[in-house]
């Protein structure tokens, strides 16, 4: 991936995911905080520093082990926590939680399409950074939407879900991090062709703008 960007490309695709990531994960926080949960509060996890949303295994080693295996780096941020016993709305309170993230995503993904068309006459590396950042918070929404332990999404099937799926999903999340290779390995390679249709239709809905 890297190796066809320009060294400038390269910074603009990390400074637009250090952004990307952490207000993705700041209005996890905020949302439970909105419904009745302080966790991520009371730990100091609203907040726009961005050393306090880097995680070890898969901000850093994830996209590494990625990279080796010829495979698409994936980057997420420390997932913020919260205590769904604590939310308004008990599941779909929970759900509203899951979806701030990938919500915040599209609300960044709009406004840089929006000054995209402000600016398309201006300075060339002011429109490479935006149509980067665009297309970095539109793979942040469509990934984190998709409904598989422990991505946001799956907030949202859990919330409509029976008992016994909520279940089996609770057993898939409790695996960690193993679960995050299970899933890039064995399962996103088979909807990889759509998840990448999806990001391509929202990306030229919102250019189209």
């Amino acid at each position: 991936m890297f190796a066809n960007l320009t060294l400038l490309e390269i910074i603009f695709f990390i400074i637009s995911l250090l952004i990307s990531m952490v207000i993705h994960e700041v209005m996890h926080g905020f949302t439970a905080k909105l419904l009745g949960d302080n966790t991520a509060s009371d730990l100091g996890r609203l907040t726009l520093n961005p050393l306090k949303h880097i995680d070890v295994l898969t901000t850093l080693l994830l996209p590494l082990i990625l990279v080796v295996f010829g495979l698409p780096p994936i980057f997420a941020a420390k997932p913020v926590p919260f205590n769904p016993n604590n939310v308004k709305f008990h599941e779909y309170g929970a759900a509203l939680v899951g979806l701030a993230g990938p919500l915040s995503n599209f609300v960044l993904a709009f406004i840089g399409a929006i000054l995209l068309h402000l600016l398309a006459t201006s300075n060339i590396n002011i429109v490479n950074f935006l149509v980067i950042f665009i297309e970095i918070n539109v793979a942040l929404m469509v990934f984190n939407l998709i409904p598989f332990p422990p991505l946001d999404g799956s907030r949202l099937l859990y919330a409509l879900a029976p008992e016994p799926v909520r279940n089996f999903m609770e057993r898939i999340e409790s695996m960690g991090f193993m679960v995050i290779l299970i899933f890039i390995f064995f399962v996103f390679q088979f909807i990889a062709p759509i998840i990448e249709s999806i990001e391509s239709g929202v990306f030229n809905f919102l250019i189209r703008i």
